[in-house]
């Protein structure tokens, strides 16, 4: 009971006065850092700000008093919008939007290696869910729960089940299908690029990488797990830092098609092929993969975002969920980078 009730509590609306009391200041303090006066200590504006995004305070007055009216916008937050894996999102998203009354609007940090990344993902949010439109779609978010009172799904949450609808995939049994698939070649020394560990879908795939080792009995080796964060710039690096090992890995596992594509980079640099000296297996099926060959671990990219966009105008629409979490099954999909292992 004691928690229900402070989850109430952080749903109601903020209010500046909530703001005032946190800082420590009066409210005609706050109410003139809003108004962009100048004379406010720097010291003591900065630390109003930082409790204004801490709390999710919107000061958007004519906004909050037109919220019972629908406004047929929906919010789309996502860390970067030029990789493959958001574009595909987007593709699905304006699918649904397309077959609705809803209009679009994006918004994002441009890196998600960004420092800061709860404290503007919570600006949008607050932004967005309690000024103009009518729900939000947060992909790969990195804040668990969030003190809005708006409808929210994400995609790729940080845990498995949020307090907040949400959609993600089967990765601990997309990981296991890749790993079986490989050791099935005769493949024992195989090597795994971690992603975002703060995301479940990371922690997920590597236990996946995890168990089908042991399922198998072969011996887990802590030196073929290298912490990537799903962008190609850190495969290229967990690339060399797995193909420069004494004993390298007859194969390599890397959590997503990005960090694959820089292990395509360092096989490249060393003069090394795939799959002639090593195998090689992603997860995402992005359309990239496609030309080069590599198999992977389809998961739908598309229809995650199709399937969140479509849960939250039910939601909108005061139309009950039949579930709160919606699970895309993955598949494996078998190209060209993998060959059959024997010991010699």
């Amino acid at each position: 009971m004691r928690k229900t009730g402070n989850m109430e509590n952080q749903r109601r609306s903020v209010t500046i006065r909530d703001v005032a009391e946190t800082a420590g200041v009066s409210v005609s303090t706050v109410s003139r850092v809003l108004n962009g006066k100048v004379d406010v200590a720097k010291e003591t504006k900065n630390h109003i700000l930082s409790i204004i995004d801490d709390l999710g305070y919107s000061t958007n007055l004519a906004a909050r008093s037109m919220r019972s009216q629908k406004k047929n916008l929906i919010g789309l937050i996502m860390p970067d919008i030029a990789y493959p894996f958001a574009i595909e999102v987007m593709k699905g998203v304006n699918r649904a939007i397309a077959e609705s009354e809803f209009d679009l609007l994006v918004y994002t940090s441009g890196d998600v290696r960004k420092r800061g990344r709860v404290t503007s993902e919570q600006k949008y949010i607050t932004l967005l869910a309690k000024s103009i439109s009518d729900g939000v779609i947060v992909v790969a978010p990195v804040a668990s729960e969030y003190n809005i009172d708006k409808p929210i799904v994400s995609i790729d949450p940080v845990m498995s089940h949020p307090n907040y609808p949400s959609v993600h995939a089967t990765n601990y049994e997309g990981s296991r299908a890749a790993m079986e698939y490989l050791i099935g070649l005769g493949h024992k020394r195989i090597g795994f690029i971690n992603g975002r560990t703060e995301l479940e879908s990371a922690n997920r795939r590597l236990s996946g990488y995890r168990d089908a080792l042991k399922k198998n009995g072969i011996p887990i080796k802590e030196e073929l797990i290298a912490s990537g964060d799903y962008t190609t710039e850190t495969g290229v690096k967990c690339g060399r830092q797995l193909l420069s090992l004494k004993n390298r890995p007859t194969a390599i596992f890397a959590s997503n098609d990005q960090m694959a594509m820089g292990v395509y980079q360092v096989a490249e640099e060393m003069g090394l092929r795939i799959p002639e000296d090593f195998s090689l297996v992603g997860f995402d099926n992005i359309s990239e993969s496609k030309y080069l060959g590599l198999t992977t671990v389809d998961q739908f990219i598309s229809e995650q975002g199709y399937g969140a966009m479509q849960m939250l105008i039910q939601i909108i629409n005061e139309v009950p969920l039949e579930k709160q979490t919606l699970k895309v099954q993955t598949q494996l999909v078998v190209r060209s980078s993998c060959r059959e292992y024997h010991e010699s």
